[in-house]
């Protein structure tokens, strides 16, 4: 992990500042980003790692609730929204980089029935920290992950989500140095 600040540095900010700059790490849930800012952050929050760390122990410790509006916040992978152009910047970066806007016309109808067939069993969204991955190893995570029952998979998504969440302040924190 990088070891390099983030800028603007989240300990030194009041709360409406700290939600503008952070709120959107977590797709379309800057409560994770308020919340961590009520607990209180200091300067081990500075860090990609430390900050990541204060969010994700927001969305792990949330109700199953709220983890779910967060993991339904996120779009299908390589699904319409992504053909759409509609994801945000963010998601559209990660896909890219994991080759997802360069499947076959046979991937992305693949990606389509997981799709459908995930969501149909778990009422959510497969989501996965794509960052290292490429189309093949997350088609066979999504065949591996409609085998897990619906607690393992909703806790398997937050693990997943929190990853995304470092893995973006980390490229925050490359991109400010």
């Amino acid at each position: 992990m990088s070891q390099k600040n983030l800028i603007p540095t989240p300990s030194q900010l009041d709360k409406a500042a700290f939600v503008a700059a952070y709120g959107d790490i977590y797709e379309h849930s800057p409560w994770v980003a308020e919340l961590a800012w009520d607990r209180g952050l200091n300067t081990d929050h500075d860090s990609p790692a430390g900050l990541a760390m204060a969010m994700s122990e927001i969305l792990t410790s949330a109700s199953a609730e709220r983890q779910l509006e967060v993991i339904r916040a996120h779009p299908d992978l390589a699904g319409k929204a992504a053909v759409a152009g509609e994801l945000t910047d963010d998601s559209t970066r990660e896909q890219a980089g994991a080759g997802l806007d360069q499947c076959s016309p046979e991937e992305m109808a693949r990606f389509e029935r997981l799709n459908e067939a995930y969501k149909t069993k778990f009422g959510f969204p497969f989501v996965m920290a794509v960052k290292g991955n490429d189309r093949h190893a997350i088609l066979q995570a999504f065949e591996t992950r409609l085998d897990n029952d619906l607690a393992e998979e909703r806790r398997t998504a937050v693990e997943q989500i929190n990853r995304i969440a470092r893995f973006r302040l980390e490229a925050r924190a490359e991109a400010n140095a």
